[in-house]
């Protein structure tokens, strides 16, 4: 499997924990893409540090983090992750999710020949994520599905029931284990660095963490902007996450530069990347989380978290009693949130999953034969 971006790792992490540790498969890893970039947090460092090593490394992100660019990259992806199946010679490939990345990934095992094992497939979201996730289900041979709905549009594509199992999402057990030890332990700010004003946080705050909609890249600035600007006017502290290497992020990202200059915000704080158990801590401590993350359906859902979604980008996406929808507009974006720190934190949903994902993926794995037995590549 290929570890490509910062939610890509957060959303395998106890797996590959699971798969290191047992004595019939051998781990592999290859880190890839912006998990590489220290734009983006060079999220392979948090990986070799936290004891998984990296067998291969493929740098692959084409500058400019638009259409034309995500295309390029998903080209050389292939390219590069061809040579590198070659050298592996893996058993199996294991990928994740909807990204770009994802879909390099499919291509090249499929043409390779190697049994390809897809995590988190038959969700619907919108965007041109939903049609990557669903390309790559056909190109998969084992899927290994957040819950129920999920399995069953998966089966419904055409896929064989007896490769479809439901493990839940490896990030929901990284939420059970910060449920199990909340405490805010740690101060963001020398931790972590970042820009911006610096204040206290045991009175609340929020967290922001909104991507660019890739079918929506000519609307990226206007969207963040409105985003900032009811931020601005809720007048709370706010640690505010930088978006993903998607289609449009350029024009995220100068939105929320300029705003910055302009307008000097003295409420938020902006970061790059933290460690998932960190994200997941600040987010669980926090008022509420803002933006149109799946962070806020998935693991906000487990731990019961206040979430504002915003616009198309998680449309369809099953979701729990602790998301509000609304559009981007900043009037709507503040009653959301102001309705939610009112009503304070949700009962726990475990509609993606239970706590234990990572070790079932690694029970998968061992029991089903796709013509391998011991090497699984990540």
């Amino acid at each position: 499997m290929i570890i490509t971006a910062r939610p890509s790792y957060s959303r395998i992490k106890t797996a590959l924990s699971a798969i290191q540790a047992h004595d019939q498969l051998e781990l592999q890893i290859v880190a890839a893409a912006s998990a590489l970039l220290r734009n983006y947090g060079e999220i392979v460092k948090n990986i070799e540090a936290d004891g998984f090593p990296v067998n291969e490394k493929v740098y692959s992100v084409l500058e400019g983090e638009n259409l034309i660019t995500s295309v390029k990259s998903t080209g050389l992806g292939i390219v590069e992750l061809a040579t590198v199946f070659d050298k592996l010679k893996p058993d199996a490939v294991v990928t994740i999710a909807d990204r770009f990345e994802t879909m390099a990934t499919a291509i090249a095992a499929a043409y390779m020949n190697i049994p390809l094992v897809h995590i988190q497939g038959g969700e619907v979201t919108g965007s041109i994520d939903e049609k990557v996730r669903h390309a790559v289900t056909k190109l998969a041979d084992l899927h290994l599905v957040s819950n129920r709905d999920a399995a069953d549009r998966v089966i419904r594509m055409g896929e064989e029931p007896g490769t479809v199992f439901i493990t839940g999402c490896p990030s929901i057990d990284i939420a059970a284990q910060v449920m199990k030890n909340p405490l805010l332990d740690f101060d963001p700010f020398s931790k972590y660095g970042g820009v911006g004003s610096k204040f206290p946080l045991d009175e609340g705050y929020l967290v922001v963490m909104q991507h660019p909609v890739t079918t929506e890249v000519e609307r990226a600035r206007e969207q963040v902007t409105e985003t900032l600007f009811a931020i601005k006017n809720l007048d709370m502290p706010t640690l505010w996450f930088w978006p993903n290497v998607d289609a449009g992020s350029d024009g995220t990202s100068k939105g929320i530069r300029v705003f910055r200059e302009l307008e000097a915000p003295t409420n938020i704080h902006f970061f790059t990347n933290i460690l998932p158990e960190d994200f997941l801590k600040l987010i669980y401590n926090s008022k509420a989380i803002i933006g149109n993350s799946s962070v806020a359906i998935r693991e906000c859902s487990f731990m019961g978290i206040p979430a504002v979604n915003i616009g198309s980008r998680e449309e369809g996406r099953v979701r729990g009693a602790n998301v509000i929808d609304v559009d981007y507009n900043r009037d709507d974006i503040c009653y959301a949130v102001k309705k939610h720190i009112a009503n304070g934190h949700y009962c726990s949903d475990s509609i993606y999953g239970d706590g234990h994902a990572g070790k079932k993926i690694a029970e998968v794995l061992i029991k089903v034969e796709l013509s391998y037995s011991k090497r699984i590549t990540y």
